[in-house]
């Protein structure tokens, strides 16, 4: 059996991720983890709340609560949402856990030990107003690239340049709002990337398949400039998890906290070990996961992320893993993505900008969303959400296309012969060159699906139902039932079986609607069609089904307008 690992790049703690964020990685691995499941792959798919950092600290003071009770709040809440799109981790945890703190100074000590730590003096903004160090995004200020005026100290989100503190102009505390701001000096750790930029590019270079955006990405920071840079892996936080420990080798980093960036992949194993622990497993059976030495080496791990994070999973971490000297699984496939941007603007979360993942809920229920996100992923270019393009995909695709064929057979079937799989009549030329077809065009879904080229398998899945409404046209039962009703049973118990095949080829992109067809049908999701001929004859006659409720409601124009209208201006944060 093929094992499968799969991890998403975790969504910060601060807030409800917006559709951009959805898009960008947790939804697209989710549809990779369903269809590798169907295809009876053992599948460990991981996420967690990554909890560490300004973003935590900023958002908790503006909600008036204590960082730790924030993030537990917001934790349950993204949980929940994930549960309510479908996201089917097998565990969802969460960067501040325990099991997070020790691995994540266990790695940092073994990289202190090899010589690819070390203690670096530098030079920082403090503001005495607030009578701190300003790390990150506790700064903000003018973006000396774009001059966007709401630039943070780590980057700009308007033009997404990485940014130094020290270099933005007008600087001001985030927190206080405060100008008269200082540079002092302090001392943190430094990652020696650098020592590791050799190992790092064969290893890249090693990757041949991986998408051309994650190896120009990764390219990009190895050789421009000065090439890999080290980079500072502590910040002056009072959240997080603390650089001076026992058994650390090194002194004075007392009131440190290591960067949310070097714990948070960390946190994909030890969610991993979360997942154990919560399910009565033994360490060996989440080593078994990540460690190559014991039973790893067999494991294919495949991440999914937006095109910012592609730095921090091509460099940072592999070098983190690498530099341990330790027998650790590295990522064979990065699957990253352009940014989805919202009606002429983009999507923030900073900003309230957009739609997000609780808005989109109570408007209309996920597969909606899912189907639209997925089938419109930001792969090769970044894309954008309209409502226009929302409602002509939603109303074409999924009502008149896939809604209108199971509501058309289901309902002629019930007024002609009853609520069960019709008797009488054989297949003809077209029941077979409809098989032939069905069979060709799942060949090329499931080449998209393995080779993770999303926007083109949901193509072939959009095919593979107009199929059913074609034939429905060309063998036109109700025709048939006037002279022949043998025939028009025939073409009805097909096209019943037909519905039933939609359902299990649908599930990883629409699975809330999947199971309700297959309820309709009195069905269970017997594993991936390999013979379409047989799978069509998998409802035998007599065998009972209902007339399914809508599957896919139109969004009216009226619907539209107001929604349009709703969102114009986002969300308060």
């Amino acid at each position: 059996m093929t094992r499968t690992l799969i991890t998403s790049a975790l969504p910060y703690i601060n807030g409800i991720k917006h559709l951009g964020n959805l898009v960008g990685s947790q939804l697209p691995a989710d549809l990779y983890a369903r269809y590798r499941r169907a295809r009876g792959d053992e599948v460990m798919f991981v996420c967690a709340t990554d909890e560490h950092g300004t973003p935590a600290e900023l958002a908790a003071a503006r909600a008036g609560q204590a960082v730790a009770d924030y993030c537990s709040e917001m934790h349950e809440v993204q949980a929940d949402l994930a549960r309510r799109f479908g996201l089917s981790f097998d565990h969802f945890g969460r960067s501040s856990s325990v099991h997070n703190h020790r691995l994540t100074q266990h790695l940092a000590a073994r990289l202190g030990e090899a010589g690819l730590i070390e203690v670096v003096e530098e030079e920082q903004v403090y503001s005495p107003a607030d009578g701190r160090f300003l790390p990150d995004r506790y700064i903000e200020g003018t973006c000396p690239n774009c001059g966007y005026d709401k630039a943070r100290g780590d980057q700009c989100e308007e033009c997404t340049k990485q940014l130094e503190p020290t270099a933005l102009i007008e600087p001001r505390s985030a927190i206080s709002g405060a100008t008269d701001l200082e540079v002092r000096k302090t001392r943190h750790l430094f990652l020696r990337q650098s020592a590791l930029r050799e190992r790092l590019d064969q290893w890249i270079d090693s990757k041949a398949d991986w998408p051309v955006l994650t190896t120009s990405i990764a390219k990009k920071w190895l050789h421009d400039g000065d090439g890999l840079r080290d980079r500072g892996i502590t910040r002056d936080l009072d959240w997080g998890i603390p650089a001076q420990f026992e058994g650390a080798p090194w002194e004075g980093m007392a009131g440190k906290v290591f960067y949310v960036w070097f714990d948070a992949p960390i946190e994909y194993i030890s969610a991993t070990a979360e997942w154990a622990e919560a399910n009565g497993k033994s360490e060996k059976d989440w080593k078994r996961w990540w460690k190559t030495d014991e039973g790893a080496e067999n494991v294919r791990y495949v991440q999914f992320m937006g095109k910012d994070n592609v730095p921090f999973h091509t460099l940072s971490f592999p070098a983190t893993l690498m530099g341990s000297g330790e027998d650790w699984k590295l990522v064979d496939y990065i699957k990253s993505f352009n940014y989805l941007n919202y009606d002429g603007g983009q999507f923030s979360t900073s900003q309230g900008r957009g739609v997000f993942m609780d808005q989109a809920l109570e408007i209309l229920p996920a597969d909606y969303w899912r189907w639209w996100l997925l089938s419109h992923a930001p792969e090769n270019s970044d894309s954008e959400f309209t409502w226009e393009n929302f409602q002509l995909s939603v109303n074409k695709d999924l009502a008149d296309v896939l809604g209108n064929f199971v509501s058309r057979v289901t309902k002629f079937c019930r007024s002609r012969f009853g609520e069960k799989v019709p008797e009488g009549g054989d297949c003809g030329p077209e029941e077979e060159a409809l098989i032939a077809a069905l069979a060709k065009r799942l060949r090329a879904y499931e080449a998209h699906m393995d080779a993770i080229e999303i926007r083109k398998a949901a193509g072939e899945l959009r095919a593979i139902w107009v199929l059913g409404n074609e034939y429905l046209q060309e063998a036109a039962p109700w025709a048939a039932f006037k002279q022949d009703p043998a025939r028009a049973a025939a073409i009805i118990r097909l096209a019943l079986n037909l519905i039933r095949l939609y359902a299990v080829l649908s599930a990883p992109f629409i699975p809330e609607a999947s199971q309700r067809i297959l309820a309709a049908m009195q069905a269970e999701d017997d594993g991936w069609p390999e013979d379409v001929a047989a799978a069509l004859r998998a409802l035998a006659p007599g065998h009972g089904f209902r007339v399914p409720e809508v599957l896919f409601a139109k969004i009216s124009d009226e619907a539209r307008e107001e929604w349009q209208a709703r969102f114009a201006g986002g969300r308060d944060r």
